[in-house]
């Protein structure tokens, strides 16, 4: 009997590298509301930005979701104000955008990147008006922060990154703000929550306030703008730290596990098309792009017949859910052809090269036997 090939094994830091920052909760007493270990962990993910020209500002949140939220909420948006966002990307997107108070407006992508790129929001603003753009570093793949301030300096409208994915591979613009996830399944893994990495002082002090129902700790404790309860427990802040200590190994295995499964994927199936990105990238997911005339939905059924597990990320893509329906620009054939033929196959650091060469076999007979069907 086969062994079955599971999609996706979250890496995340063991008890015993846990236990030493769980102990500090014990000693200081301090559970939650801006703890010591959630100031260690900000001011470390701050550092890992040392190589920019100005410091970074980071803000912790309970999750990626509420990141990107509160990042929205601290632009002081117009009620209603439209933000441009691709359509191939996770719902929480697009609910993070309605939460705010704002209406997404969708648009197509990059057939190469798969991203959304400034040449498309300027593309899409000669067509219709928008208040902020928040692309996606879309499966862990970086957006062109230099790219985007350019846009905020040519149209005045503001950028926030949704780079939940993209931990290790995404750089934060002098103007351009970027949101994290830290759930279990990401290349650096808290269990839960997020944060937002920003130049401006300001701008990460108002997102402070309102992770903390908008209590605005220099005026005494007054709410001048409702917030929610955002913000990241000492829990998850002490696991978030032990994943910070194990980042260089668990970087380094990921980037090499993903480049030697990417080589051996189009030596074997030339027929295959990868996202266009950094080989270089630290990256949580392996998406594959199958041949034209091949559906992903059907690839998935056989695989899974053969005990592999896979999945189509983002499909249907956002404006194929009923709740963001209208709210698509325009037609996005773009978007619509890759939700089509997008697969996304076992990727974790516990595949071993016996299981990645299964996969590849399987994968290509598969393909073979489709190419050769009536």
């Amino acid at each position: 009997m086969k062994n079955i090939i599971k999609l996706l094994v979250p890496e995340m830091p063991k008890v015993e590298q846990i236990l030493p920052y769980w102990q500090q909760i014990d000693e200081n007493r301090w559970y939650t509301n801006f703890g010591p270990l959630v100031c260690e962990l900000e001011e470390r993910l701050s550092r890992s930005f040392s190589r920019e020209p100005t410091k970074v500002h980071v803000v912790s949140m309970a999750n990626g979701t509420c990141a990107l939220q509160i990042a929205l909420e601290a632009l002081r948006l117009r009620k209603a104000g439209r933000v441009l966002v691709p359509g191939l990307t996770f719902v929480a997107t697009a609910t993070a955008i309605i939460r705010a108070g704002l209406t997404p407006l969708i648009s197509d992508v990059d057939p190469d990147s798969w991203l959304l790129t400034p040449a498309i929001a300027r593309a899409a603003l000669a067509e219709t008006p928008f208040d902020a753009v928040m692309p996606v570093a879309t499966y862990g793949c970086p957006q062109d922060v230099a790219g985007w301030d350019l846009f905020t300096a040519e149209t005045g409208i503001p950028v926030v990154v949704d780079a939940a994915g993209a931990w290790g591979n995404q750089q934060v613009g002098l103007t351009t703000k970027v949101a994290f996830s830290l759930h279990a399944t990401k290349a650096l893994g808290g269990g839960e929550g997020g944060f937002v990495a920003a130049r401006h002082h300001a701008y990460g002090q108002s997102m402070r306030a309102l992770s903390n129902f908008g209590i605005d700790a220099q005026s005494g404790g007054l709410v001048f703008d409702a917030g929610e309860n955002g913000k990241m427990s000492e829990y998850h802040a002490a696991v978030a730290l032990a994943a910070l200590d194990n980042w260089p190994t668990v970087a380094e295995t990921r980037r090499s596990l993903h480049q030697r499964y990417a080589a051996r994927l189009l030596a074997r199936i030339p027929a295959l098309k990868l996202q266009v990105k950094p080989a270089d990238g630290v990256y949580s997911l392996m998406l594959v792009l199958l041949p034209p005339g091949v559906r992903g939905v059907d690839i998935q059924l056989r695989l899974l017949g053969e005990d592999i597990e896979t999945r189509r990320w983002y499909c249907p893509p956002l404006h194929g859910h009923p709740a963001f329906q209208a709210c698509a620009a325009g037609p996005l054939p773009v978007v619509d052809l890759l939700t089509e033929r997008l697969l996304g196959l076992p990727f974790h650091l516990s595949l071993t090269d016996a299981d990645i060469e299964r996969v590849i076999d399987c994968l290509a007979d598969l393909l073979t036997d489709q190419a050769a069907a009536p």
